[in-house]
């Protein structure tokens, strides 16, 4: 196989999808589409999250230092699509009804509807020319218990949940199934 010299692109290299959520100054919910996410290991697990741009969540993430990371999934990819292109200073953006509960440990918004969510606090911001990176400790993880338990291994549980990732400015499923182009899901909301 060949190769060939390109500018820098993530292509061909997917991500999962996550909906960051935070709560305004007057307590009300907000969640963003994002898939700069990974882990990092200092001296416990953590995790390190990227926003480009000015969004709403990040003003929110920079006042209160803590948010939560929901685990985006097939079911609710087309609600993810809408929150990930709406602009957050949109007052109609989080008239949705959601099902929404606080975390266990941190007070962050929970897509209850998520498989996994993370309750996550900044211990460190990085600025960036157009974005910024936070190294985050994880102080809870909450998780359906369909995840937990003993029944199945991994690759059967992974295909229950069946999370979304993103690459090429298209969404794609567990099975690398066609989800549609960014901005098309959320049509069928």
């Amino acid at each position: 196989m060949s190769k060939i010299s390109l500018s820098p692109t993530n292509d061909y290299c997917p991500q999962t999808l996550f909906l960051y959520g935070t709560y305004d100054d007057e307590g009300k919910a907000d969640f963003g589409l994002f898939c700069w996410f990974s882990y990092i290991w200092h001296g416990e697990l953590g995790v390190m999250a990227c926003i480009g741009g000015e969004k709403l969540t990040k003003e929110n993430i920079h006042k209160q230092k803590i948010f939560s990371a929901n685990l985006v999934t097939e079911a609710l990819l087309p609600l993810a699509d809408y929150l990930g292109n709406t602009d957050g200073h949109d007052p109609e953006k989080m008239s949705l009804d959601l099902d929404i509960e606080k975390g266990r440990v941190l007070p962050v918004p929970i897509l209850t509807a998520s498989p996994v969510s993370f309750e996550l606090e900044v211990k460190q911001f990085i600025p960036l020319h157009d974005g910024e990176v936070m190294l985050c400790s994880i102080r809870n993880v909450l998780q359906d218990d369909l995840l937990a338990n003993d029944a199945g291994g991994s690759p059967e549980k992974l295909a229950a949940i069946a999370p979304v990732r993103t690459t090429c400015n298209h969404y794609f499923g567990w099975n690398g199934s066609n989800l549609g182009a960014w901005g098309e899901p959320r049509k069928d909301l």
